[in-house]
């Protein structure tokens, strides 16, 4: 059990290191004016945050049922249900910029650049500027809750 649990939480970090690098590059590499190589390699990178993200959600559940200290002490803790709502907020938040990405791929087939609008631009720019402020937020809550502040009740 305490491999499994070393294992899980290994994992666990990976996938969100990996996840907060993605999105670094999403938001260095994003802007109206694109090669289409670099249209192709946010479709790419944007597809491996998500996939990131299921990961860190999967294994984030296993810790909280499975291992660690029970869903009872994490659903207690403030701290857990505010990494658990911002977790949320950047799924909900990613929304935009993915399906502005996947509006590209017609384009990108045809080999044309696709029109990326000043409005959109400032939109996803600040969509990936809320879902890295939120990330600060659950890389607060994290340590907090881990050492036991936040007990509700």
């Amino acid at each position: 059990m305490a491999l499994g649990s070393a294992l899980a939480a290994f994992v666990h970090h990976l996938a969100a290191f990996t996840l907060v690098a993605l999105l670094v590059t999403e938001h260095a590499l994003f802007a109206a004016t694109l090669p289409v190589t670099l249209m192709r390699k946010l479709l790419r990178i944007d597809l491996y945050y998500g996939i990131c993200a299921l990961v860190l959600l999967g294994v984030g559940a296993l810790r909280v049922f499975q291992f660690e200290k029970g869903a009872s002490y994490y659903f207690s803790n403030g701290f857990f249900l505010a990494k658990l709502a911002l977790f949320v907020l950047v799924a909900v938040v990613s929304i935009y910029p993915t399906v502005t990405f996947l509006s590209w791929r017609p384009a990108l087939r045809a080999g044309r650049i696709p029109e990326v609008t000043a409005q959109q631009e400032r939109r996803v720019k600040l969509c990936l500027r809320v879902e890295l402020a939120a990330i600060l937020g659950i890389l607060l809550a994290a340590p907090l809750m881990a050492r036991g502040f936040g007990r509700l009740g």
